[in-house]
């Protein structure tokens, strides 16, 4: 059975990225057909929120007038619902308003924007990165689970795909979306052959010309491999998965990483002086990404690499006897 209720081109979602999704990546990605998303402590202050959500319903809502019979994808907001954020409140207000049709909650309980979110009729999927998480987050009434795993860029999770997806599937028949390393539509196919209904894809999507990443940071994901990374608490008191040159630019040694900070998500306050502003973040999928390309031609390539892969499972499939 078909748990999506909405079309998509392929069962992609262009992962909300810290500092680097924000509402031209989102257009994009669901004018391509995909879902696209960003973390909305990207806005700030709030009044920027409501500037980028009225962009993202107006712009998609002229795209479906001019393209009937045309794919477009739902939009996500990825609301941090941890307790250190005091602007949650003013959040889940904008949610109320505009309505985006899924809505992801990070480091904290789906719980408080469950109410919101249904009374429109959208759906909660909660982050997650262990099993423990992931039934509070059922008990708690989420509609669906993005399952963080290992290889995933920024914060970051440690079970492999096919292993996480697997132990939820023994308790779980829901919606399940799931990150981790995947970059290309092998991959997709394969998380999907292995129960997800949806991938996670958030390192291919930082070097692409819509995104907010700077430019020298889109060409160092061009340009690293997965032996350039570190995972690391260090920085932002959550483990994360870190570029090392961009460690090392910003005064941290890879070999040496200091204590876990006190964790602090509150979108109320300025980005203005923090140390991980330009600390760059990236996932296992690097290796496979080799040029800035706009949104639309990674989707592209992503459906003939997916194509590709279904074509193959089928040809490899034993004759009937």
């Amino acid at each position: 059975m078909n748990k999506l209720p909405f079309a998509l081109r392929l069962p992609v979602v262009a992962a909300p990225m810290f500092l680097i999704s924000g509402p031209e990546l989102v257009l994009a990605a669901c004018k391509a057909g995909i879902v696209g998303a960003f973390p909305t402590p990207n806005a700030r202050p709030i009044e920027q929120l409501e500037v980028w959500m009225k962009q993202i319903t107006e712009g998609l809502a002229a795209a479906r007038d001019s393209q009937p019979g045309h794919t477009i994808g739902p939009w996500c907001a990825n609301l941090v619902t941890h307790s250190s954020n005091t602007r949650l409140a003013e959040d889940l207000a904008l949610i109320a308003k505009y309505k985006p049709p899924l809505v992801v909650t990070a480091l904290g309980s789906p719980k408080p924007a469950i109410e919101v979110v249904h009374s429109y009729g959208g759906l909660v999927l909660a982050d997650v990165i262990n099993l423990s998480l992931a039934r509070k987050a059922v008990a708690a009434g989420a509609d669906g689970l993005a399952c963080v795993c290992s290889g995933a860029g920024g914060h970051t999770g440690f079970l492999s795909p096919f292993a996480f997806v697997s132990a939820v599937r023994e308790f779980y028949d829901g919606l399940i979306a799931v990150g981790g390393g995947i970059s290309d539509g092998w991959g997709v196919a394969g998380a999907v052959a292995s129960g997800a209904d949806l991938v996670y894809m958030g390192t291919r999507f930082i070097p692409v010309a819509e995104s907010m990443a700077p430019q020298a940071y889109q060409q160092m994901v061009v340009d690293s491999t997965v032996d350039d990374l570190l995972v690391s608490a260090g920085v932002t008191g959550t483990l994360a998965s870190w570029l090392k040159p961009s460690l090392r630019a910003n005064g941290f040694d890879p070999d040496q990483m200091p204590a876990a900070p006190d964790r602090h998500y509150d979108s109320q306050q300025s980005f203005a002086g923090k140390k991980w502003l330009n600390v760059w973040a990236a996932g296992q999928g690097l290796g496979t990404i080799h040029a800035v390309e706009p949104v639309a031609r990674v989707v592209d390539q992503l459906e003939q690499q997916y194509r590709a892969a279904a074509a193959r499972w089928q040809a490899l499939q034993p004759a009937q006897t």
